[in-house]
């Protein structure tokens, strides 16, 4: 009766890639869970069942210099790759470790060993449910358990996690080992970069690696905190994580934030479930990590793709940019025949700049204003990015911004001198407006032409007639509205005439390309100042930009996204009377935000993407809308809205919407991640 203890091991962690080569004392954590195990009295051999992967050649490299022996097989099927390891090495009985559990402990796998004999067993554990430290697990099966596991279990979830069908069967005779006290409190196992600090922790704290589970139960005696640093990682949630949410993890371990938008946050959304990552992307389809197809009848790539995900159009005229060359010391030619494109269209304007985010584009135009009024004053209304200028504004309250999209947005880091130079104002609240201009020395105002509410009472003509009066240099940041309702500027529907206006997002359809557009006389004041960068200059972003306006032109794009945001807008209505619910729909069709009014709202507006999610569905309360979306996508989403307003009312009536869901419901503001 040969009894083997395989070891399953390979570098690519989806949470912590190349853990199991991560070094104690110089010593990799594979190496020293052998040499742990080795001091089992009833263990006949030690193998290590890897992958055929050329990640894994390192791990094998390292296997063969310390006379370790083991087999590669599938990297994904680790059912069969046990099963082969165990015929290999003529294993009757075989102990199940896993690699990132380098304190297993040999002599709780001896007293399990024992108790698997006497018993007759087919199959032992001690983690359904678990009682020891995570990290302490053990399953124990014989080779004929896994022969006809590995012939019958069908399902991927049981062959990538070996066990599952062994415990579902009930042909097979099972004993679960329980500790007399419930320790999975514990985590001493390696998943993520804190479990790895834990564990050098734990060997550091012992003078061998030769060490028992309850000599390391007792480090706690001396320091009541000693094990707190992970505790807070739920066991075992690597199982029903998929690897986009892995990958979140590590993200928001490294990069602050967790990425470079807020709008893109997992927190956004779902906490913990989000899918985070793309690998492809086609009309309005999202294929995730693990290959899931969604369609997305939400963000849309943030309002970007209006003419849909990876437009074949848009894609060659860029690929022929990569083909021949990208960046050069001289200039790219596309530059010039955008501005003439973009003047073409804004028969007001004579100038252009360009940049490649609309951040940078907002702090440009602000600089171009300042510098064209001789002021430095700024009154604004509406949402314009992260920088300086704008979240200074918040420095004298941080209540200043809220209303104007975000909240919770501290100005740390903004110097302090710019307090009292920049002045928020209520969108349609013109005498507000007034009261700025005539105490604060205004040079320029700032604003969205229409993001939530339309203008009233010639909101938009008080404000260009004040600033021609007063030589304030009015400056519309359409990164969001442009392109949307009309080819161009939304100001063009409204007959209102800036001194520079702002766009981005649809321009380049999903490309980086953002538009500084003005007046002669005040692009001019560009030339006083200094504004340049060079990946400006790239030609990426022309290209794409020149070939999303011919195909916006073609389509008309503008009304045909416009009159499927109106149906969407008119059925969601619908939708909200017939449930009873205080549901209020707004912004541009094209771009729609709806919500219910309540208390519960965010544990409201995250149920809908999960009951979405389970349905293959990127969404949240944004529709923003693109010409691919077609009927039958719209109408799969608003039945599905249906049934979900449904069950939303009963939780309402019963006073608990916080039960709608079992995660934490999404984050409505900035905060912190990591």
């Amino acid at each position: 009766m040969k009894i083997v203890a395989i070891i399953q091991a390979r570098m690519a962690s989806s949470r912590l890639p190349g853990k199991i080569m991560m070094e104690v004392n110089k010593v990799p954590l594979i190496n020293l869970l052998v040499k742990r195990l080795e001091k089992s009295k009833i263990l006949d051999q030690i193998v290590v069942a890897t992958t055929t992967s050329d990640e894994d050649n390192i791990l094998v490299k390292n296997l063969k210099k310390n006379n370790i022996p083991y087999f590669r097989g599938s990297e994904n099927d680790v059912l069969e790759r046990y099963f082969l390891t165990a015929k290999k090495f003529s294993a009757k009985i075989i102990v199940r470790i896993t690699s990132d559990c380098p304190l297993a402990d040999p002599e709780l796998i001896d007293e399990a060993l024992k108790i698997f004999l006497a018993k007759r067993l087919n199959f032992l554990s001690n983690n359904y449910p678990p009682t020891f430290p995570d990290g302490m697990d053990i399953e124990i099966f014989d080779f004929s358990t896994l022969k006809d596991s590995n012939s019958k279990a069908a399902k991927v979830y049981d062959r990538e996690h070996v066990t599952p069908f062994m415990l579902r069967s009930r042909k097979y005779k099972k004993f679960n080992i329980r500790h007399k006290s419930d320790l999975s409190k514990y985590r001493w196992t390696v998943d993520e970069l804190v479990d790895y600090q834990m564990i050098k922790k734990i060997f550091n704290s012992f003078l061998n690696i030769y060490f028992s589970w309850l000599e390391i139960l007792n480090l706690e005696k001396n320091d009541k905190n000693f094990f707190v640093s992970n505790m807070h990682i739920t066991r075992n949630e690597g199982h029903y994580m998929g690897k986009g949410q892995k990958l979140w993890k590590r993200a928001k371990a490294l990069i602050p934030g967790g990425n470079m938008l807020l709008s893109k946050r997992s927190e956004m959304f779902v906490p913990n479930i989000w899918p985070s990552y793309f690998i492809k992307t086609k009309d309005f389809y999202v294929w995730d990590l693990d290959n899931n197809k969604y369609a997305d009848v939400g963000m849309m790539g943030v309002g970007t793709n209006i003419l849909g995900y990876s437009n074949k159009y848009v894609d060659n005229a860029v690929m022929n940019i990569v083909k021949n060359g990208n960046l050069s010391t001289l200039n790219c030619p596309e530059e010039v025949f955008l501005a003439e494109k973009l003047v073409d269209m804004h028969p007001w304007a004579s100038s252009v700049k360009f940049t490649r985010s609309g951040g940078e584009a907002n702090a440009l135009a602000i600089r171009i204003g300042r510098a064209a009024s001789g002021k430095d004053n700024v009154a604004f209304c509406g949402y314009h990015g992260w920088h300086d200028w704008y979240l200074s504004a918040n420095i004298k309250t941080t209540k200043n911004l809220e209303s104007h999209l975000l909240n919770g947005l501290e100005p740390n880091g903004v110097p302090k001198n710019l307090k009292n130079t920049v002045f928020p104002f209520e969108y349609n609240n013109f005498p507000q407006l007034e009261s700025l201009i005539k105490n604060n020395n205004i040079g320029v105002i700032k604003m969205e032409v229409s993001r939530n509410i339309r203008p009233n009472n010639s909101f938009l003509q008080k404000i260009r007639k004040i600033a021609t009066l007063n030589k304030i240099v009015l400056i519309f940041d359409e990164c969001t509205s442009g392109f949307r309702e009309t080819f161009g500027g939304l100001h063009l529907k409204y007959k209102v005439e800036p001194d520079i206006a702002v766009f981005g997002k649809t321009l380049g359809n999903g490309y980086a390309i953002n538009a500084i557009v003005g007046r002669s006389e005040v692009m001019e004041a560009a030339q006083t100042t200094f504004i340049s960068s060079t990946f400006w200059t790239e030609r990426i972003g022309p290209a794409a930009a020149l070939k999303t306006l011919e195909i916006m032109e073609k389509t008309k794009s503008w009304e045909v996204v416009t009159s499927k945001g109106e149906y969407m807008v008119l059925r969601i209505k619908e939708l909200g009377k017939k449930h009873n619910l205080k549901l209020s729909v707004f912004g541009l069709p094209s771009m729609l935000t709806y919500k219910i009014d309540h208390p519960g709202w965010l544990f409201i507006k995250t149920f809908i993407s999960i009951e979405m999610l389970k349905r293959n569905i990127l969404a949240t309360n944004i529709i923003n809308m693109s010409i691919k979306h077609n009927e039958r996508i719209l109408n799969k989403y608003l039945v599905h809205l249906d049934e979900c307003f449904y069950k939303i009312k009963k939780y309402i009536d019963n006073d608990e919407v916080e039960r709608l869901i079992s995660s934490p419901p999404c984050h409505d503001t900035f905060k912190r991640l990591n």
